[in-house]
């Protein structure tokens, strides 16, 4: 087995203790290619992420894992239905309007499709967002402070909540890590308070999500579908996934390039 970084591993550990149910920890290290003791860490990790349940000598999947890697590697996952969903979510965009965008990978790739359209105000928790707009005449740019989070590369905690609830959007772009018929969720807590502020801190709530996210559940509830403007999907999702989010909401289908 190659080498992996330690959020690949990880996910690779989450996939298939997700994959089995359970999993004992000699077949980790060994599937992994690790010892028996980085196996242990990595367990005590997913752990308190909320992914799986550790028990003696294994670990065993909760009903409803979802596994947030590092951001490089969200980059290089599902990258073409990512880029349909952003395109439909960029169109939405008007020159003079206010925007707030989350730190979710397409939400990133919505904004790279932003950069040039002018005047606009940007407002946003997520590093590499700023790097888009930092260079870009005629973009207003407020960046939300807050604690630094390295795996999601982006500002987070208290401070970031605040200063979200001190303002007031034409429109807010997010994504999140599950959806089902009636709730988006993500599996962790700090995120899921800045997903809520940014979400009523908006004329417009847009949540865009590619369909591997959907029909599924995660540790913390965002909110309710039903509370969205709409929410943007790729043309790869389930018929009856599609019906049943759109008896709550606006459902758009993007259609994937191939």
């Amino acid at each position: 087995m190659t080498k992996r970084s330690a959020e690949e591993r990880r996910r690779f550990i989450a996939d298939r203790v997700t994959e089995h149910g359970t999993a004992t920890n000699t077949d980790l290290a060994a599937l992994a290619g690790v010892s028996l003791m980085t196996v242990h860490r990595d367990l005590d990790d997913l752990e308190r992420r909320g992914v799986l349940r550790r028990f003696r000598g294994g670990a065993s999947a909760r009903p409803s894992t979802v596994f947030e890697s590092a951001l490089d590697y969200r980059l290089g996952v599902n990258t073409a239905e990512k880029a349909a969903v952003a395109r439909a979510a960029a169109a939405r965009v008007e020159p003079g309007m206010s925007v707030m965008l989350d730190d979710s990978t397409t939400v990133l790739a919505m904004a790279r499709l932003l950069a040039d359209l002018a005047p606009l105000t940007v407002v946003t928790n997520a590093r590499r967002v700023v790097d888009v707009f930092t260079e870009r005449e005629g973009v207003r740019l407020i960046a939300l402070g807050g604690e630094y989070s390295r795996t999601h590369e982006s500002f987070l905690g208290i401070p970031c909540v605040e200063a979200i609830a001190a303002l007031s959007v034409d429109l807010v772009a997010v994504s999140t890590s599950a959806v089902d018929a009636r709730m988006a969720y993500h599996q962790e807590q700090d995120v899921v308070l800045v997903k809520r502020a940014m979400l009523d801190a908006a004329a417009r709530k847009v949540m865009l999500v590619d369909h591997t996210k959907t029909a599924r559940t995660a540790l913390h509830r965002v909110g309710p579908v039903a509370g969205l403007d709409e929410l943007i999907v790729d043309d790869g999702i389930d018929a009856q996934q599609l019906a049943g989010l759109r008896e709550h909401t606006e459902v758009t289908v993007a259609p994937v390039a191939r």
